[in-house]
């Protein structure tokens, strides 16, 4: 039996196995127990021992986790069949529990002086049963005897009810006796603690580094509530700051309660020289120490640190910015911190949420304090959209379609369409959340621009059932259901595109406005254009019409005459005589009514061909697409193409005046070769203008055209993309036509050298037309020396006849040789410029400008002469 009380002792009592003196010891008192009643006991009731073992759990420990834990190892005890004397074990261990420290510790400590005499305890201890001792009878504890040692060598350890009273009230952000927060004049830099020097106690080492990392605590919360309470007085607080305040009061709130709890479980010791005995009893009663209450505070060391870090980001950041900071910190390893992030964010973003839900689904926005990530220009938000006319035209309606007034609305009040769409509203990336993104973000900044763009713009009288429409795509925004956010993002940003789209197109009949400056500002009408050219080309026009008292002469103005002889209403009266010659008189009213001609500005030495326009009037809505910039590259656009039509009419008109003369060139045979070379000359530049006519019409505006219609047939996108492609569509146009380079210094130079050749197939045609009426004139002379000589005088000699006389005829000749040479020398230049031009229609028309190579041909030819 000895040998099993030996193994027995050497694994429970590992120090046994060197001491040899403790094990006997212990030997010996096991002996004793066994020897004792226990073996008697063996009938006693088991429940009555388990009765006394709970009441002395509950004695010893704090907490009723232990009792609740005898009472299932006792329970699996009994299923066990292994054990036959159950009762007998728990005696035993039980009296063992119960049996005093051995004496031989003590023999580990250095002597003693004897321990000062106790206070009586005022409670009576309850006997175990009857053979039991009383506590007062037991030996003393490590704790007890270290104590006594410190209280010898003059250094006793504080109190930890003190200490623990101060610790209290450091994690309210309060200073206590014995410890202090350092003040300082910046309450943010007040970390540092301060043990105030007590001779009578000491702190040791282990427990300041505890009280240390329990003050971290009072700190943050001393750091948060500081926060809290600035923000309740400070005017312009906003909404979601104001949500983040309250969310942390909360916190705080749940805090004080805690610590109201661990406030109850303090000793009600209350001075300081009590009898260390007492106070370690009543501490051990109360359950509350240093490191329990380290235990109780971990978690809100976690909370205070993040609401901390949100505290401090706070103050640099509001609105979206805020909610996109504390969003940073959702993404963590840590289960904790993610999961008081997001409730933290599913709060303070509810105020985001409700800007958004408004914005998104209204058109409207709410937003006092500048937080949501669309802003409103403060200089434009009180302007509102020019409200379309009623006749459609604006005031182009009071004049009868034509020259009249201005469409422009000059008022304060209102505003071009384009202007407040693309600057009443902007959309602030720093202001949007990450849990959006900004491909969401730049939906919802379209979806709102253009649900408010249809309300107050628009004027559509289906705002209504597309508002209730929008209210449908989905339930309540929140952070929780970011699946759910994007959806009604992408469905709401398809409703409000898809109905402005239908507001454009079939309310306000973009299309028709689009078909229309391509039919007659890129002269897409040809019998328009012909009959607009042919008229206003003429030096006058005699008309006869009979009135009631009058005969009147209606003189047509002639673009040849100085830009200061012309006037306005003599244009558009030309203008609709035009309209009303040609197929153009089958368009819709509402669109003939926007055309008008007019006078660009003009210097001295202008004439009517240099400054004439055509102008196609819009007003509100449709501005928002053809703004005044495209309006001016339209105009930019028709000059060009007015010019190339110009020159094509002008040779044309030129060769068949050439072709019908050819009997009368016959009589002055000594010119026929200059005649050959003129229209050698003048095919070379019917070539080059038809060829330029028709890179226009049909490689760039056709093709260009092609690209926007299938844009506006898909019907995708937003307002946005709508004027994006129709900039990129005249972008392309004007590019293409004008034959720009995006090379510095190359684009203005061939636009400058087409320009000068279109001056000299002027100059060419004059001089032409000089050689023409000197060979007319000639011809007469002749004819009349003839009928003279057979004494028939059939001619009286006009100013004409001695303007163009013999002595006349070289400089004449010299003219016209001189710009046929600058003509075929600058259209070398040309096709070699095209050839190197970056883009590829370009190269091409410089291929289908020099065919067969005859512009190469021709210049190796001129450098091997």
């Amino acid at each position: 039996m000895s040998n099993s009380l030996e193994s027995l002792v050497y694994s429970l009592v590992p120090s046994t196995r060197q001491d040899e003196r403790l094990k006997r010891h212990l030997i010996a008192h096991c002996e004793e127990i066994l020897s004792s009643h226990i073996g008697q006991a063996a009938e006693k009731d088991i429940g009555h021992l388990a009765d006394l073992i709970k009441r002395h759990l509950l004695q010893t420990t704090s907490s009723s986790s232990s009792t609740l834990r005898f009472t299932n190892l006792l329970s699996r005890l009994l299923d066990q069949p292994v054990l036959s004397r159950k009762h007998a074990s728990l005696q035993f261990l039980y009296t063992l529990a119960a049996a005093p420290a051995p004496a031989p510790i003590a023999s580990f400590l250095p002597a003693l002086a004897p321990p000062p005499p106790t206070r009586p305890s005022s409670k009576a201890t309850t006997p175990i049963d009857a053979n039991s001792t009383h506590k007062q009878q037991r030996g003393k504890s490590k704790a007890e005897l270290l104590r006594e040692y410190r209280l010898r060598l003059g250094q006793p350890h504080i109190p930890e009810h003190l200490i623990l009273r101060d610790t209290l009230y450091l994690l309210q952000g309060i200073s206590g006796k014995y410890v202090q927060f350092s003040v300082t004049k910046d309450a943010e830099q007040n970390k540092e603690l301060i043990f105030t020097e007590d001779p009578r106690y000491h702190v040791p080492p282990p427990t300041r580094a505890l009280i240390h990392r329990l003050a971290e605590v009072g700190h943050l919360y001393q750091r948060v509530d500081a926060f809290v309470r600035e923000r309740e007085g400070k005017v312009g607080v906003g909404m979601i700051e104001q949500s983040l305040c309250h969310h942390l009061q909360t916190q705080l709130t749940e805090y004080y309660r805690l610590i109201a709890v661990l406030e109850s479980q303090m000793s009600s010791v209350s001075h300081e020289d009590e009898n260390p005995n007492e106070e370690e009893r009543t501490r051990e009663e109360t359950g509350l120490t240093l490191k329990r209450l380290d235990v109780w505070i971990e978690d809100w060391r976690l909370r205070m640190r993040m609401m901390s870090v949100c505290v401090e980001g706070a103050r640099d950041a509001q609105g979206g910015a805020l909610v996109n900071l504390i969003h940073g910190y959702a993404e963590n390893g840590d289960p904790f911190i993610r999961k008081f992030t997001n409730q933290l964010l599913e709060e303070v973003s509810k105020p985001f949420f409700a800007t958004l839900h408004k914005w998104l689904f209204s058109g409207e926005l709410y937003d006092p304090f500048s937080e949501f990530f669309v802003a409103v220009d403060p200089e434009l938000a009180h302007l509102q959209y020019m409200q379309p006319s009623l006749q459609g035209v604006g005031q182009l309606a009071t004049d009868g379609g034509f020259g009249g007034g201005d469409m422009e609305d000059t008022s304060e009040e209102h505003a071009g369409g384009l202007q407040l769409w693309e600057r009443k509203y902007q959309f602030q990336k720093d202001m949007l959340p990450a849990f959006v993104g900004e491909t969401f973000g730049r939906k919802i900044f379209s979806t709102g621009k253009s649900l408010n763009f249809i309300r107050y713009s628009c004027h559509d009288s289906d705002w209504v059932a597309t508002r209730e429409r929008l209210s449908n795509t989905g339930g309540t925004l929140k952070y929780s259901d970011i699946v759910g956010l994007e959806r009604s993002i992408d469905v709401a940003y398809q409703i409000a595109s898809q109905r402005l789209f239908d507001v454009f197109f079939d309310k306000y009949r973009l299309l028709d406005h689009l078909l229309a400056l391509k039919h007659y500002l890129l002269l897409g009408y040809g019998d328009f254009a012909d009959q607009l050219m042919d008229t206003l080309g003429y030096e006058f026009l005699y008309a006869i019409f009979l009135s009631a008292t009058t005969n009147h002469a209606i003189f047509s103005p002639s673009l040849s005459r100085p830009a200061n002889t012309l006037y306005r209403h003599n244009l558009t009266a030309t203008l609709e005589s035009a309209l009303r010659s040609s197929n153009a008189q089958n368009d819709p009213s509402d669109v003939l009514r926007r055309l008008d001609a007019r006078m660009l500005e003009y210097s001295h030495g202008e004439i009517g061909w240099d400054v004439f326009t055509l102008e196609y009037k819009v007003d509100a809505p449709i501005d928002t697409v053809l703004d005044p910039t495209a309006m001016m590259k339209y105009l930019k656009l028709f000059n060009h193409l007015w010019r190339v039509k110009r020159l094509g009419s002008t040779l044309n008109t030129g060769w068949m005046r050439i072709a019908s003369g050819a009997k009368t060139f016959l009589r002055v045979p000594e010119l026929e070769y200059d005649w050959h070379q003129i229209r050698l000359v003048m095919a070379e530049m019917i070539h080059f203008m038809r060829q330029m006519e028709a890179y226009c019409n049909l490689e760039v505006i056709e093709c260009s055209w092609t690209e926007l219609i299938a844009f506006v047939e898909k019907k995708e996108g937003d307002l946005d993309a709508l004027i994006e492609t129709h900039r990129a569509y005249l972008d392309r146009m004007v590019k293409k036509v004008l034959l720009l380079s995006p090379k510095a210094g190359r684009e203005e130079n061939l636009l400058n050298q087409v320009r000068d050749l279109f001056t000299m197939i002027l100059n060419f045609r004059e001089a032409t037309d000089d050689l023409y009426n000197y060979c007319l004139s000639e011809s007469a002379r002749r004819d009349a020396e003839k009928d003279a000589a057979r004494g028939v005088h059939t001619r009286i000699e006009t100013a004409e006849d001695r303007r163009y006389t013999i002595e006349s005829l070289p400089g004449i000749l010299s003219r016209v040789r001189e710009y046929g040479a600058a003509f075929s020398e600058r259209v070398q230049a040309i096709v070699q410029a095209l050839a190197a031009h970056p883009d590829l229609d370009c190269r091409f028309l410089g291929i289908r400008l020099s065919f067969s190579d005859f512009y190469k041909t021709r210049k190796e030819q001129q450098l091997r002469a």
